[in-house]
């Protein structure tokens, strides 16, 4: 009797990237829903702008490459790039910005790199700090929360907003607008006071920060249960904030933000969960991923502390994501069968 022959791998692997993606994009979906409540639907906007104009713009890049659209497109990582980088965009912000960024993000970051799998830096950490240097008057478009700020505005006066630059009847920008917590936190810094006798804390606007962070805390966890991303990054890089912060706080308290106000405002929680977590631009070794980040939550709380910046997460994403290689590097775990990897780098020799 002749039975079929088929070359190795014989194990199908239980899923692939689609499926990966697809985990990760519901995990998206808690936290986007609760910015909406939260923000306003300025926040659809942003995810519905970025999302389309990163999917095109990949398509035009297959196109242009000669490279088959159903691979690169039906794997949904486009679809997550584009969500991550409206969540970090302002809730008052014009529609070209999300396009800017999403289309810088995939030509620039993803394509000229050769696509998913090859970049060395987050497209989507990419796109936001291009935007972030390029327009930053657009860039502080934040509209306060809750009711009586962005969140007050219907659906079609947030349209009117984004795509018109105007608002119904005489309300002016500065009626909704409200600067975040980090900005008003490095304005009391840089002009010399007390943060301590600012008033500053993470319940300002019903403590809304937190609610943010709670969902996107859910989606962390779904992923988690569905192995899509591992502790060590996530942990180490929470660890490297609250032990950063508290060493600067202890100095001088009057001049550096208390660890939970850090950990709670600004992106580290989703950067955490969502960002650094890449498993294309992030470290694969265990105690890679450790340093990495680590790494990131030492140099987010310095680049919010002592830059221009008040917001550090992204720079400090692709500053590590640019020392992968060296960190892979020293963290390999030894060859099966030696001691260590240094007895089996010198029997190689």
């Amino acid at each position: 009797m002749k039975f079929p022959v088929q070359t190795s791998p014989h194990v199908e692997a239980r899923s692939n990237v689609a499926d990966m993606m697809t985990v990760v994009l519901w995990a998206l979906v808690p936290g986007t829903v609760v910015a909406i409540w939260l923000l306003g639907w300025g926040v659809l906007f942003n995810v519905a702008l970025a999302v389309g104009a990163a999917w095109l713009t990949e398509a035009l890049m297959l196109w242009l490459r000669a490279r088959p659209f159903q691979p690169a497109l039906s794997d949904r990582s486009v679809l997550i790039t584009g969500w991550i980088l409206a969540l970090c965009l302002p809730n008052l912000a014009p529609w070209w910005l999300p396009v800017v960024g999403a289309i810088f993000a995939v030509v620039v970051a993803k394509q000229l790199y050769g696509g998913v799998g090859y970049n060395l830096f987050n497209p989507a950490m990419v796109g936001y700090v291009v935007l972030l240097v390029s327009f930053p008057e657009a860039m502080t478009r934040w509209g306060a929360p809750i009711e009586g700020g962005a969140a007050s505005l219907t659906l079609a006066e947030a349209a009117q907003w984004t795509f018109l630059g105007a608002l119904p009847g005489t309300t002016g920008f500065d009626a909704l607008s409200q600067a975040t917590p980090l900005d008003q936190w490095r304005m009391v810094a840089t002009q010399g006071g007390e943060v301590s006798g600012a008033g500053l804390s993470i319940w300002q606007g019903g403590g809304w920060s937190i609610w943010l962070n709670l969902a996107f805390l859910a989606g962390g966890a779904w992923m988690f249960y569905r192995g899509a991303i591992r502790w060590h990054i996530p942990v180490a890089m929470v660890a490297g904030v609250l032990l950063t912060s508290a060493l600067l706080w202890g100095i001088d308290p009057a001049r550096f933000a208390d660890p939970l106000f850090h950990l709670v405002t600004g992106g580290v929680i989703f950067g955490a969960l969502f960002v650094a977590t890449d498993p294309v631009t992030a470290s694969t070794t265990p105690r890679g991923r450790l340093v990495f980040g680590f790494g990131i939550g030492v140099l987010a709380v310095l680049i919010r502390s002592f830059g221009n910046y008040p917001d550090g997460v992204a720079f400090a994403i692709l500053l590590m994501n640019l020392a992968v290689p060296l960190i892979d590097y020293y963290t390999q775990p030894p060859v099966f069968g030696r001691k260590d990897r240094v007895a089996a780098d010198a029997e190689g020799r």
